[in-house]
């Protein structure tokens, strides 16, 4: 379902169920169930299994249970002489304090959306039927509250834990028993479980376990309630909504966990164009992407050069193995934080998991969901790259290929276009792949800008290429480096960044792919080039050779020339001084690059630029297709060479 409104969660309304929340810290009741008391018997970690289960010494009384004492005790034990709360216990207290009142503040607004609030007042009236839904709605209440708050606790102490956390993973041996019954019992149940952990002298041995093992605990309940959200009811009032804290990047949608997403961009190294070698196309297009990006208005929620028809919401590089993708992918990530720092824009890094596809039927749609969910969020600014994309968008009717593979796919397209597709010009997918031909067909027909990431390709780049390199020994060893420098050339002079893809491209005369090349002259004997028959004609007999190229196909051609009709660079004081037009209201952006695209189209000759995208797009379609089937043949006359040469080489020896 789409997230059609946002919702704020006000400072100062959460300031008043600080107490109600601090109150549960210093004590709760719980009984545990039967359950959970006979857990033990099949236990992978005896001892800490065990001894929850022995919580209450096996008796069926309700204990008492405080987690701030329990903190309080961690910290003489740790840390006997410290005086005050060393800072990793008091940030998880704090944490957990927040995060419970959070989580009350959601159910308090789940209670009023879904009429829940209305039904505990007549409670003692209630018919057969209305007790069922005031049970049910208690249920998902406590559920969704729970999850508000485990999510909170996670963004806050995330950032704060060890990478690696699998030792404490190790050790932790689940959570006996999740209590939906009423939020009351939710929250005791999940905080007597999180304080008896705490107890125990295997868990914590550092103050930084403490936040390790609230981190580990938090995940494990989120993962319980997703396994159980299923038999939910009357969630409609949790789906159909963003909550937005106040003054903060966090956010609820949903039961969308996107861990690797909402909280936290993920790392990476920072790279500026002028160190890549070559791939003038790819850092082009990257250039404008990054432009067209940052457009994005956050108040109207769209982005000017989607009117335009210059934005790209799914777009492919592709290339030879060892020409530059990944530094590719770091260059625009770092180019898009640092101008968003400069304009104070939230960015988000978002790229595809390794992790994604799942032996679990059903397990990677859920996955791909989760991954894809944020780039709904209107609220940043989002670059989600899918590095090496044949692993998990490949062809599906190709032998082999895993259940999993195809319900990535399914979700991929579901979220690209029709229903589900929201796109507010703020987040881009990128497919990068050495073998686009391997892409599923429907996947490549969502891609609406492409460029080749093809390397060095000239002498000048071959220079630049050994000269990023030798340059650090020059730094350390002045005249290490005995060798002459070239006369007429300045090392890197070739590495900047195009002025618009005319400089790119003069070189576009016809295909170079035999088959376009027949079918391109054959309309050309009909129809001179700059008629519109000539592309209706030359589509025509495009169709009768690659019988898939469709509709679709026209729609990315003239993507494609919208795109170079856009083609122009925004102006440098703009990027000096944001409020020329970064900071504009939306109808003044789009009117200011009304005009620079006006004066940019009159010296372009459409005609022209047409033929020149229609030549690129055709070459590219038959490239694709053909290269599967000579990568087999190669494959194969490669395979009866060895054969040839290991039957000579035996002969030769007898």
């Amino acid at each position: 379902m789409e997230h059609n409104s946002t919702f704020p969660i006000k400072l100062n309304e959460l300031d008043m169920l600080r107490e109600e929340a601090s109150g549960y810290l210093k004590s709760i009741q719980w009984e545990q169930g039967q359950r959970a008391k006979n857990k033990d018997k099949d236990a992978k970690d005896e001892s800490i299994l065990l001894f929850l289960s022995r919580a209450n010494n096996g008796s069926g009384a309700i204990e008492i249970t405080s987690v701030s004492k329990t903190i309080l005790a961690l910290k003489k034990r740790l840390l006997p002489d410290s005086v005050a709360l060393p800072k990793r216990l008091n940030e998880t207290l704090y944490a957990v304090q927040e995060g419970l009142a959070l989580g009350i503040w959601i159910k308090e607004s789940y209670y009023d959306a879904s009429g829940l609030s209305a039904l505990n007042e007549r409670k003692s009236t209630l018919d057969s039927n209305g007790k069922r839904e005031f049970e049910s709605k208690m249920h998902t209440a406590t559920a969704f509250m729970l999850f508000s708050t485990a999510y909170h606790i996670l963004h806050h102490l995330k950032p704060h834990a060890s990478d690696d956390l699998s030792v404490m993973k190790q050790k932790f041996a689940g959570i006996p028993e999740v209590s939906f019954l009423s939020p009351l019992k939710g929250i005791a149940c999940s905080l007597f479980y999180f304080d008896k952990y705490l107890e125990h002298p295997d868990i914590v041995n550092s103050d930084k376990d403490v936040i390790d093992f609230a981190v580990v605990y938090f995940e494990a309940l989120i993962d319980e309630i997703q396994l159980r959200k299923s038999s939910l009811e009357y969630t409609e009032t949790i789906e159909d909504r963003t909550y937005k804290l106040e003054k903060s990047e966090f956010a609820i949608s949903g039961w969308s966990n996107v861990f690797s997403g909402t909280a936290k961009s993920v790392e990476f190294n920072k790279i500026e164009f002028e160190q890549i070698v070559g791939n003038r196309d790819a850092k082009h297009f990257s250039r404008r992407l990054t432009e067209r990006m940052l457009s994005y208005d956050f108040e109207a929620k769209k982005n000017p050069f989607q009117e335009l028809g210059g934005f790209m919401p799914v777009f492919m590089g592709y290339g030879i193995p060892g020409t530059g993708k990944s530094m590719l992918i770091a260059a625009i990530a770092t180019r898009l934080k640092e101008h968003c720092d400069n304009l104070e824009i939230p960015f988000l890094f978002h790229p595809m998991p390794d992790t994604l596809i799942s032996t679990f039927q059903g397990g990677s749609a859920e996955k791909m969901v989760e991954w894809m969910k944020p780039l709904q969020d209107p609220s940043k600014l989002i670059f989600a790259p899918i590095d090496d994309a044949e692993n998990n968008l490949q062809e599906r009717t190709s032998q082999g290929v895993s259940a999993g593979v195809k319900e990535v796919i399914g979700v991929f397209l579901r979220y690209t276009e029709g229903a589900y597709a929201v796109n507010y010009g703020n987040s881009s997918i990128g497919l990068f792949t050495n073998l686009p031909e391997m892409l599923d067909k429907a996947v490549i027909s969502r891609v609406q800008g492409r460029f080749k990431i093809d390397g060095a390709r000239t002498e000048h780049d071959f220079l630049d290429q050994d000269h990023l390199w030798w340059r650090k020994l020059e730094e350390t060893m002045p005249d290490f480096v005995n060798m002459a420098s070239p006369n007429d050339y300045t090392f890197l002079q070739d590495q900047g960044l195009a002025k618009n893809m005319g400089d790119i491209l003069s070189a576009i005369e016809k295909p170079s792919e035999v088959r376009v090349l027949e079918a391109y002259d054959k309309a050309e004997l009909k129809h001179k080039t700059n008629s519109h028959l000539f592309y209706a004609t030359l589509y025509k007999e495009i169709q009768s050779i690659f019988p898939f190229f469709s509709s679709r196909d026209i729609r990315n051609i003239q993507s494609a020339i919208s795109l170079r009709l856009t083609d122009f660079n925004l102006e440098e004081d703009w990027f000096e001084n944001p409020e020329i037009y970064f900071k504009q209201n939306y109808e003044t952006k789009f009117n200011m690059l009304q005009e620079v695209m006006k004066a940019n189209m009159k010296g372009l000759d459409f005609s022209e630029i047409r033929r020149q995208e229609v030549v690129r797009y055709l070459d590219n379609v038959a490239t694709i297709a053909d290269t599967d089937f000579k990568r087999k043949v190669d494959a194969r006359v490669n395979q009866m060479n060895i054969d040839l040469k290991a039957r000579e080489t035996f002969g030769n020896g007898n």
